[in-house]
């Protein structure tokens, strides 16, 4: 039984607000262009420089600590570097990200933002050549999830669960409910990209945070030990050939 892609998501910054899309390009080594290309960092974490390397995520503004940020819609446009900010359909700001000036105030914005969570001013990082890369683990990666798995979950929750509160890159369907665990180590064919799944990816408190929101409004951590005795949704796959995957593309095993 094979998958299909449904959606594709990019998240450009760190914690902030994911970015539908049609179709991406999968790099090797690198993971998906322009996904956490930028993050949030608190600037008693490095030196001054815009272009900082991998770091672990509790040196950043992370939605599971800071569930306010997901009540922010945040567009970025990779063409123009203009980040357009703006709660429940109010522009606060809309600067670029290639000038110095207009990148100081979005750094600006989020300390004054969080100012009453957080103790150390942010300092936007990162850039949009490709070069940059913020995500959770050192060894970079996707992931996907399956939609039977989050309709299961919907069910004991009681309620629809936003794929957001996963932030993947993928979601599929065709399989049923938890089956994707089972594709660990086995290596697949997607568009025109090569993929291994490596692992199921561990939860934090960040999925209780409602996407549209910011409040902790559903305990689906606490909801996913109780019935499946695990914290675990979706899995993680390492881009081993670079290509371009697109929504209706179909995973398909590989003979390694």
């Amino acid at each position: 039984m094979s998958s299909i892609i449904t959606e594709l998501f990019v998240h450009p910054i760190k914690g902030l607000t994911p970015q539908a899309e049609t179709q991406v390009n999968l790099q090797a080594g690198h993971g998906v262009i322009g996904d956490r290309a930028f993050a949030l960092m608190y600037d008693n974490s490095a030196s001054s420089d815009d272009v900082v390397p991998w770091m672990h995520k509790r040196n950043f503004a992370m939605q599971c600590d800071l569930p306010a940020l997901a009540a922010l819609n945040c567009h970025y446009d990779f063409q123009t570097t203009l980040l357009t900010i703006k709660y429940k359909d109010r522009e606060l700001l809309a600067a670029k990200t290639n000038n110095s000036g207009e990148r100081n105030l979005i750094s600006s914005f989020f300390t004054g933002y969080l100012a009453t969570d957080v103790k150390s001013p942010l300092r936007l990082v990162g850039e949009n050549d490709g070069k940059t890369r913020y995500p959770d683990r050192h060894t970079v990666h996707i992931s996907i999830i399956n939609q039977a798995t989050l309709d299961q979950i919907s069910d004991i929750a009681k309620q629809r669960v936003d794929v957001q509160r996963f932030r993947p890159n993928i979601v599929v369907e065709g399989i049923p409910a938890w089956t994707e665990f089972d594709w660990i180590g086995q290596h697949f064919q997607l568009g025109s990209a090569q993929i291994e799944v490596t692992a199921p990816i561990n939860r934090c408190l960040n999925i209780n945070v409602n996407p549209k929101t910011g409040q902790q409004d559903l305990p689906l951590l606490s909801l996913l030990q109780q019935h499946f005795h695990h914290k675990q949704t979706g899995v993680l796959a390492k881009v081993f050939t670079s290509g371009t995957i697109a929504i209706g593309d179909r995973l398909q095993p590989l003979d390694m």
